[in-house]
């Protein structure tokens, strides 16, 4: 893609790995043609820099549109009622999924469900904002303190 467009991170090299061990399938869908699909999203600078926007299983693709949680995290973690939030797609029989945000209010604050999405309205395209919003105490981490996306979906589902 084009300097400052989203794409699909792909490297080649002789550091890159050979494959995954015991995981030919795995394997054969992170290596083609000596590339390596590491499915981080993308942007590069005019300068050649590299900015690691998303994952791409992370994506939310809603009514044909592309939507990428950590853009819209940054927007409502600026939210000053807002300590921490998560975004994913869940199922949605229109537009195949629909934007939902986990909230964890920041402290002393109560989460006002329209008073969030009138501030996101505010801040970004309507395809953006979130259609589900759920309140809670705190988000599912790793033991690394990495977010886990694959339990919001299975709650959410």
């Amino acid at each position: 893609v084009a300097p400052g467009e989203i794409g699909e991170m792909t490297i080649r090299g002789p550091q890159v790995m050979q494959g995954y061990l015991d995981a030919p399938e795995e394997t054969e869908i992170a290596l083609r043609d000596g590339w390596l699909f590491t499915g981080d999203l993308a942007r590069m600078s005019e300068d050649g820099f590299f900015e690691i926007v998303d994952r791409k299983k992370d994506m939310i693709i809603t009514g044909g549109l592309n939507v990428y949680p950590s853009e819209i995290e940054e927007v409502i973690t600026q939210h000053p009622k807002v300590e921490a939030c998560a975004v994913v797609g869940v199922p949605d029989p229109k537009y195949g999924e629909k934007v939902c945000v986990w909230l964890v209010a920041a402290r002393r604050q109560k989460i006002d469900e329209e008073e969030i999405r009138n501030y996101c309205k505010s801040m970004m395209s309507g395809y953006k904002v979130p259609r589900e919003f759920r309140v809670c105490d705190s988000l599912p981490e790793s033991f690394l303190g990495k977010l886990r996306r694959v339990e919001l979906r299975e709650e959410a589902a």
